[in-house]
């Protein structure tokens, strides 16, 4: 538990004190002043009980309700919610293809900016652009304005490594560089994010680099799940690159294995409306935080509650309040 004003802490402690020693120090000079005429009965329980109890309700209420002028403050686990969701957009040449409308990069970019707009403010989103590389254009943010402004950006060219992808976007949620061990070593120890989502938009047309395998069983190792979206038909299109016409079709099988291997899942759709519905059915995480809920009421209370009853029980014992 903490408090706002911790000055007023050692005000209570020393209110307190005086006041103890005030109430002590009048007990026993009217106790010396009963016996000096034969009037007390100073080896009664009852008596002393009936005398000292209203008091001692009194005190008690005294620092109870000046540490709730405090303002203390306690730390609760609250549900919500929350975590990190890193949209991994796919740039390479063949998003260009306008099987679906516009583009398969126009869908995606349309329907990423409406899964943004739908998070709540405890969901940070960052961006992740990919061709042949990889390039973080935007860092997890809690503004997700910035996070629509870095998805309108993007614009297709190059070829695609949906596993530098997946490494980039892991660098993105632990804030540092992720790189995969050569030769198979061992994997790296990133942490564990249970809060975080990589969410892939692509078309599964993969050209090289990183093994994308292993890539997606480092995340999964980290707690970080990735869903895939498919943006393409199975029927394809043809794109024209450096004066060639090339053939790209969505390879679902791939998106799909890279899903599974974390936990998470693929989807597909036609369009950007319905591509749109589909990531509003993506899965976050509901996780707790702990917040911090005032408790200046429950000491009032406590205190009126001491306060009460001790007024009643003098009222009752000794037809006065004090």
């Amino acid at each position: 538990m903490t408090v706002l004003y911790p000055a007023v802490l050692a005000v209570a402690a020393l209110l307190t004190g005086a006041a103890i020693w005030a109430y002590v120090t009048l007990a026993r000079r009217r106790t010396r002043v009963l016996v000096s005429v034969g009037l007390s009965a100073p080896g009664d329980r009852r008596a002393a009980v009936r005398r000292h109890l209203p008091w001692a309700l009194l005190l008690a209420a005294l620092p109870i309700m000046l540490v709730g002028l405090a303002r203390p403050q306690a730390e609760v686990a609250v549900p919500r919610v929350s975590g990190t969701v890193v949209l991994a957009f796919d740039i390479s040449n063949s998003m260009a293809a306008d099987d679906v409308s516009p583009t398969r990069l126009g869908a995606a970019q349309a329907a990423a900016g409406e899964f943004v707009r739908r998070q709540p403010d405890s969901v940070d989103v960052g961006v992740v652009v990919f061709g042949d590389q990889a390039l973080t254009t935007q860092a997890p943010t809690a503004d997700h304005d910035l996070a629509v402004a870095a998805i309108d950006r993007a614009r297709a060219g190059g070829g695609t490594s949906l596993g530098q992808a997946i490494m980039v976007s892991l660098g993105a949620i632990t804030g540092r560089p992720v790189v995969l061990p050569p030769d198979g070593g061992p994997a790296p120890d990133l942490g564990y994010w249970p809060s975080a989502t990589i969410v892939v938009f692509s078309d599964g047309e993969e050209t090289g680099g990183p093994d994308v395998e292993a890539a997606a069983n480092l995340a999964a190792s980290a707690g970080v799940r990735i869903q895939t979206v498919g943006v393409g038909t199975p029927e394809g299109a043809t794109v024209e690159v450096d004066g060639y016409r090339l053939t790209t079709v969505l390879d679902e099988t791939l998106l799909t294995a890279i899903a599974q291997v974390s936990g998470g899942a693929y989807h597909t759709a036609g369009d950007a409306e319905a591509l749109a519905d589909t990531t509003g059915g993506i899965d976050l995480r509901l996780t707790t935080t702990k917040e911090p809920v005032e408790l200046t009421a429950p000491f009032a209370g406590v205190a009126l509650l001491l306060l009460a009853a001790g007024a009643l029980l003098s009222t009752r014992w000794h037809g006065r309040i004090i």
